[in-house]
């Protein structure tokens, strides 16, 4: 991967040096590869993590909002089967992308006030779920815009500049794997469920208006100093269960909002096209787009290939509203959340994290 082939670590390994310290600098000196379709890629040194609740993997445990995940269900399936405040049965995309990449099992939030030092070196998310690139998405659901998250990431660069020193720090952030997930918020609580943004824009508009947000804050990650980024796409939001429920009353007409996929598609073509054009501005950089909708809505359409039998409800309670807050240790559960793509009404269930992460992976290591 470039220039990730020659990392070295800035500071030299010390007798007294804590144990932690000299492995990571081995690490950056000899670091691991995996295989990918016949070549060896080098892996990221930490993961970075930047969005909604699709890579919150527990940031609001410690903020003042109702848009929680940290009670069971959620959680029950993780492999120590605690509600950390993913929004999901088990791990995130993100936890899978880490442990794919030889980075580490799972991220941490970075609001967690027991991180270790490594967990530090290593990577966080900033993430916060219910947020979106439109600052009135945080505003309705009082949660850390992404302007936050980026002081939030501007705190942890000091944090590891005290660990390893200025130069190690900024050959970390250089060298680390930067992912951004979001937008599905802004559509859903701004312009589709909540009109607040249809009396200012049409929606090519509003996608225009949340391009150049994205636009503004992938420019400021890469002027602290990010040059690998992973940019995520819409899912499909009109195959969400909570927007089947917002557009069909019958249960037995349940199908996806074609029109809200069509937009979503739209959407990342757009944002596809922004991509192209910011890695050829912003010297040394490398963003990749990740397409979820082709897996998702793979899924969707063939349920059997991937062992779903259910794709247009969640697995809490009804399937149909219940997320967050209403998804509680008291609402009925389906009794096999592998068999559902959806855990909630809003989120994928890990099963189906895992599977869109592969795909996603995938998508990086042909692209290099």
């Amino acid at each position: 991967m470039g220039g990730d082939h020659n990392c070295r670590a800035a500071c030299r390994v010390h007798k007294s040096m804590p144990m932690w310290i000299s492995l990571f600098q081995h690490k950056m000196k000899n670091p691991n590869k995996i295989k990918g379709d016949g070549q060896n890629i080098t892996m990221f040194p930490a993961i970075l993590i930047f969005g909604d609740s699709t890579v919150d993997t527990g940031n609001n445990n410690y903020i003042t909002t109702a848009i929680k995940a940290n009670h069971y269900p959620y959680g029950k399936d993780f492999p120590t089967h605690v509600p950390t405040g993913r929004f999901s049965n088990g791990r995130l995309s993100v936890d899978f992308l880490a442990s794919m990449l030889g980075v580490k099992q799972s991220i941490p939030p970075f609001l967690h006030p027991g991180l270790s030092a490594y967990e530090l070196l290593t990577g966080v998310s900033f993430a916060s779920a219910g947020t979106g690139y439109d600052t009135l998405t945080a505003a309705i659901t009082r949660v850390l815009p992404m302007s936050k998250q980026l002081d939030y990431f501007r705190s942890y660069s000091e944090r590891l500049k005290k660990i390893v020193g200025e130069k190690e720090a900024q050959r970390v952030i250089n060298h680390a794997l930067v992912s951004v997930s979001a937008g599905t918020n802004d559509f859903i609580f701004n312009f589709y469920d909540i009109p607040t943004r249809r009396v200012e824009f049409n929606i090519y508009n509003y996608q225009e208006f949340i391009l150049e947000r994205l636009h503004d804050f992938v420019k400021e990650l890469y002027k602290l100093g990010c040059k690998t980024m992973i940019i995520t796409g819409l899912p499909p939001i009109g195959c969400l269960p909570i927007q089947i429920t917002a557009k069909y009353t019958e249960q037995l007409a349940r199908k996806c909002v074609e029109q809200q996929n069509v937009e979503a598609q739209i959407y990342n073509r757009k944002l596809l096209e922004l991509i192209v054009h910011k890695q050829m501005s912003l010297k040394g950089s490398r963003i990749f787009y990740a397409d979820i909708y082709k897996p998702i809505i793979d899924m969707i359409r063939s349920p059997e290939t991937y062992g779903f039998s259910e794709t247009v409800k969640g697995c809490c309670g009804t399937g149909l509203l219940e997320a967050g807050p209403i998804c509680t240790p008291l609402t009925p559960m389906c009794q096999n959340s592998s068999q559902y793509l959806f855990f909630d009404s809003i989120h994928p269930s890990e099963k189906a994290y895992r599977y869109v992460t592969k795909c996603i992976v995938k998508q990086i290591l042909d692209t290099l």
